[in-house]
């Protein structure tokens, strides 16, 4: 028996140094899922790369489209100072052109006061009524009285009209 256990004893020592061991799958398995964690490591590191990335890229993107906005915005700002110095340009026209227009009235009044009632509202019957409005408009009371019974009635009516509603 002796010599047996001497045999059994030489095998598992044999088996024990040929064969890997409890010890060394243990081993084994901890590299596995050292490596497996590094893995999982290289995984989450290229993730947040590609995130910052991506990042990067839509910052870069708002930046461009800032500066298209920013030169819109000049643009625009550049267009509206053009466009007020020819608003001023214009209303300064108008201005000169009322007062050319009332220049004109004016003389025209002086010539209508000058001849008889009767012809004056003659003359002023052949002429537009918006013409003939603007100068009882602008006509003393005294020249207008006298001129209304020679103008047709409707424009009398209409020049009323308007000149209450006016006040």
């Amino acid at each position: 028996m002796r010599r047996t256990l001497q045999i059994l004893l030489v095998a598992a020592a044999a088996l024990y140094l040929i064969t890997p061991g409890v010890s060394d799958w243990q081993a084994g398995a901890s590299e596995g899922g050292a490596r497996g964690g590094s893995a999982r490591q290289v995984d989450d590191s290229a993730a947040l790369d590609v995130k910052r990335q991506q990042l990067a890229d839509k910052e870069a993107a708002l930046k461009a489209k800032e500066e298209a906005l920013k030169k819109l915005s000049a643009t625009l700002d550049a267009r509206v100072v053009e466009l007020n110095a020819a608003k001023k340009g214009l209303e300064g026209a108008l201005v000169t052109k009322k007062k050319q227009d009332g220049e004109r009235y004016k003389k025209m009044i002086k010539i209508y006061k000058g001849l008889k009632a009767d012809q004056a509202g003659a003359l002023l019957n052949k002429l537009d009524d918006k013409m003939v409005i603007e100068l009882l408009n602008q006509m003393d009371q005294k020249t207008a009285v006298k001129l209304i019974p020679f103008i047709d009635q409707p424009r009398v009516l209409e020049w009323t009209r308007l000149n209450l509603q006016a006040n």
